[in-house]
């Protein structure tokens, strides 16, 4: 995978005057092993300096230099920063960053959570939020939109989409996480179908957008991709453990204000 070039997705809905944006695959980075290709993720067992470049070479991509990727130190909550400036090591530990500084690169990490990028074209706010599905239920997403409303967006003018992620066909769950996530709502056993015994199929894309609508924001789509089901596009920590390997990488979505 390190001969390929980059492969970055976007979507129509945020490609609007002032705002850059890029879904990054696995392809063209410099990492080997079970990392091969465009590892991001500082917190994997990668060698730093091959992160480093990964880094580099994605934010290169988007135009900015490395310096400009803001990153949280995920850990699955529902905390979203806001970024006045780049925030350099000193990562704040949370799951999502909004931004209406032009040159910070808002970025979220996943390998089967949802990450989703939003933009307020009128208002020049953006952020990037990780969202699995303990985050999505705990509320990062509404968080999301709330930073972004504190800094003079409109969930009206918000658009949202939500990048590769373990699709609703591959995520097979048991009948004890349905009821952790219908708990609040029984309205959302809409995203379970039957999988094999008393197996279930969960439609994560699909519930992140719901929670989306629910804060607001119904211009939103899902970008498709399932990243548990293309091993050579995408980094699975399903797919991963289902393998029996060590580790996995992590994939980069990010936008920003120019």
């Amino acid at each position: 995978m390190t001969g390929e070039s980059l492969e970055v997705l976007t979507s129509p809905r945020l490609e609007v005057a002032g705002v850059r944006h890029g879904f990054f695959t696995r392809r063209g980075g410099v990492s080997r092993g079970v990392y091969a290709g465009l590892n991001v993720g500082a917190g994997s067992g990668d060698d730093p300096a091959d992160v480093a470049e990964n880094q580099a070479r994605a934010t290169a991509a988007l135009g900015l230099p490395a310096g400009s990727l803001s990153i949280a130190y995920q850990v699955h909550s529902a905390s979203v920063h806001t970024a006045e400036r780049p925030f350099g090591p000193e990562r704040p530990q949370g799951d999502g960053v909004a931004t209406r500084t032009p040159g910070v690169l808002c970025g979220a990490l996943a390998a089967d959570c949802a990450p989703l990028l939003m933009a307020d074209p009128e208002a020049r706010v953006v952020c990037a939020v990780h969202a699995g599905w303990r985050g999505a239920l705990s509320g990062v997403i509404e968080a999301g939109v709330a930073a972004m409303i504190g800094l003079g967006a409109r969930p009206e003018r918000i658009v949202a989409v939500v990048g590769p992620c373990i699709g609703p066909a591959s995520y097979e769950v048991g009948p004890e996480f349905r009821e952790q996530v219908t708990g609040e709502s029984r309205k959302d056993e809409v995203f379970f179908r039957p999988g094999g015994g008393d197996r279930l199929l969960f439609d994560l894309p699909g519930y992140a957008l719901s929670r989306l609508a629910r804060a607001g924001v119904v211009k939103s789509e899902w970008i498709g991709e399932d990243t548990y089901a293309d091993a050579h596009r995408y980094y699975s920590n399903r797919r991963a453990l289902h393998r029996n390997e060590p580790d996995f990488g992590r994939l980069l979505s990010a936008i920003a204000l120019i």
